[in-house]
């Protein structure tokens, strides 16, 4: 460990714009904005942060208001009050409770990894603000929620000790390319100051490791199932399934097989990409969403 360590643990690229803070029911929830028109907000996954997006929301905010969160699950800038609920439900809400904070209205809501679980978990819930869903390679009801090779995650979650202990090698650039750690979840190189504000954060920060463990716990396939049960037999807005077409950890025939069960949705994929499409093919997802967002609202 080096002294300027809690330092990279904090870069966000200023890509992603203005950060600000919304006060929510869960406590201080971080979040960037770049850009003005349609609202679009991005939910990232467990042990990353709004950096995924940067290159995506550098593409779209020509065009679109970008709203890139900073969720507690593990690579946060600023620890939650601690009693906050990170359930899946938990966490579902706070992505809502973000844009009611905002005042967005007709938002695409893109959710990565199990930013789209929770996404997926927060719209059932709360419909009324979401005009259109991206789920970006992510958690379906064909998954089991955290998906291998995680699963074990939820049970060493169970011990915050035993998890602090667990996640130490997340220091090291080498075994983070771990299968275990994120190498089946990005195919091509994460810029080191990038990498470290996904990693360092959690074995930091013992309030951020807290909050972690939490989520990590508290994760199960019957959150999803039973969201997704409701959004096929509910959610008639449009659905994008932007999905890696090589996904070692999602399977694209999972989308597919979820695509063709609600009531209008479909299924695009992205090649050489792997589930963080957004830091393999920033540019691909990006074009994907922009047009998604045309089809779907007449917005250019």
């Amino acid at each position: 460990m080096t002294a300027d360590a809690p330092i990279a643990a904090l870069y966000r690229s200023p890509l992603l714009g203005v950060l600000s803070n919304a006060r929510v029911e869960a406590g201080d929830i971080g979040y960037f904005d770049r850009g003005t028109g349609p609202a679009i907000v991005f939910a990232h996954g467990w042990l990353a942060n709004a950096n995924l997006f940067r290159k995506v929301v550098a593409r779209l905010g020509d065009r679109y208001r970008c709203i890139a969160l900073d969720l507690p699950l593990g690579a946060h800038r600023t620890p939650v009050d601690p009693d906050a609920d990170l359930s899946p439900p938990g966490c579902g809400a706070i992505i809502l409770d973000v844009i009611e904070a905002l005042g967005l209205t007709d938002v695409t809501l893109v959710g990565n990894d199990s930013g789209g679980a929770y996404s997926q978990i927060g719209v059932v819930a709360r419909p009324e603000r979401i005009g259109r869903l991206v789920l970006a390679s992510c958690e379906t009801p064909d998954d089991v929620f955290p998906p291998p090779p995680f699963t074990g995650l939820r049970q060493a979650a169970t011990s915050v000790e035993f998890l602090k202990g667990a996640l130490q090698g997340l220091r090291s650039r080498e075994r983070r390319l771990r299968p275990e750690a994120f190498g089946l979840l990005a195919k091509h190189p994460i810029p080191d100051d990038v990498f470290d504000s996904y990693a360092l954060p959690v074995v930091e920060d013992d309030r951020i490791l807290h909050d972690i463990a939490k989520a990590m716990r508290s994760a199960s396939e019957v959150h999803v199932r039973r969201a997704a049960d409701a959004l096929i037999a509910d959610f008639r807005k449009p659905v994008l399934m932007a999905w890696a077409a090589e996904d070692p950890v999602f399977p694209l025939a999972h989308a597919q097989a979820y695509a063709a069960r609600l009531s209008n949705a479909r299924v695009a994929t992205i090649d050489d990409a792997y589930s963080f499409t957004a830091e393999d093919q920033p540019e691909k997802l990006a074009d994907l969403i922009a047009a998604f967002v045309a089809e779907t609202s007449g917005g250019s």
